[in-house]
């Protein structure tokens, strides 16, 4: 199995946005996090999970059109990272977001320029009408 960190293929989380921060330089890197709230029933007990994201260089902006308190659906990799320091090591995981979907009540999530949309002054015709009887 191969990985490329640029595939934007990788896994989905549903919940509530809770915090969003604000963008980070470092260098040339730039790096802006964000919590995602999710709520589960346990047997009868309420359990609250709050997953913190990240989104980095170009993706940064890709939080700022949701509100607090939006339900979204998040699309992110997963990355992992060995890091060695006087002689300890450590292990981190980050989870990348690369789409942000906000989920509207009753309908379809809209999505964010990352698929491909047929131009709407393209259809096709299912019947024999004839076209030129539009209109316009």
């Amino acid at each position: 199995m191969s990985y490329d960190p640029n595939e934007k293929k990788g896994y989905d989380f549903t919940g509530k946005l809770s915090e969003k921060f604000e963008t980070v330089h470092r260098g040339s890197f730039a790096s802006r996090e964000f919590v995602v709230e999710k709520s589960v029933d346990i047997s009868g007990k309420t359990i609250t999970n709050y997953i913190k994201f990240q989104c980095t260089q170009d993706r940064t902006n890709i939080v700022d059109n949701i509100s607090i308190g939006d339900e979204i659906k998040v699309h992110f990799n997963l990355r992992g990272n060995k890091w060695v320091k006087d002689g300890r090591t450590s292990f981190f995981t980050n989870l990348d977001a690369w789409r942000i979907e906000p989920i509207l009540a009753g309908k379809a999530p809209q999505t964010q320029n990352d698929e491909y949309l047929e131009p709407l002054d393209t259809f096709t015709s299912t019947s024999d009408e004839n076209i030129d009887d539009l209109p316009f």
